[in-house]
């Protein structure tokens, strides 16, 4: 049975890698979505049930982690012409405010850096419950969303269509599936 008592939840967790994903959806050719994850990331959280509003959250992603199912796709997203990632090779993600929304939404606020341009956005959170797992672990889970504008980062590459258009939207949909366990 899942925990609901928010204040009995409070501490420190660590994201569960392997029972959570980065994902991203993009437009590509007007048409069609192009959905991708990142596979190598970490992360930690604070939650704090009793005043959620001084929860925190912190992710690295490995950049050269990209993964959308095409190796010749992939090759383009980390060559200069996008994630630079030899020169930029962590994509990062601060909290800098959290709020309880009603029920069990949650809106969390940070400074995201790719290409070492950090601007601000907001991520809506669904808290999913908590349980313990087989092995003794407290474990948390959230699904997330949000919207960006790759151009606000300097990701600008793109290509016109023939018939209008670009072959690239620059709004970027992500998506959180996290799974954290609380630390000892």
């Amino acid at each position: 049975m899942a925990n609901t008592d928010l204040t009995a939840l409070t501490g420190d967790y660590t994201i569960d890698t392997a029972h959570s994903t980065i994902g991203f959806t993009v437009r590509h050719a007007m048409v069609t979505n192009v959905k991708g994850k990142f596979v190598d990331f970490s992360g930690s959280l604070h939650l704090d049930g009793g005043d959620p509003a001084a929860s925190t959250a912190s992710i690295d992603v490995k950049m050269d982690s990209i993964d959308t199912g095409s190796a010749d796709r992939d090759g383009h997203l980390k060559s200069a012409e996008f994630f630079k990632i030899e020169e930029f090779p962590t994509m990062t993600f601060r909290s800098t405010k959290a709020e309880a929304l009603g029920d069990e939404d949650y809106r969390i606020t940070g400074d995201l850096t790719i290409l070492g341009t950090t601007r601000p956005i907001s991520i809506d959170l669904e808290f999913n419950g908590s349980a313990k797992d087989p092995f003794g672990n407290e474990r948390v889970g959230f699904e997330g969303k949000a919207e960006i504008k790759r151009s606000d980062w300097g990701l600008t590459w793109n290509a016109t269509l023939e018939t209008g258009g670009v072959l690239i939207s620059d709004k970027i949909k992500l998506s959180f599936d996290i799974s954290a366990i609380k630390n000892a």
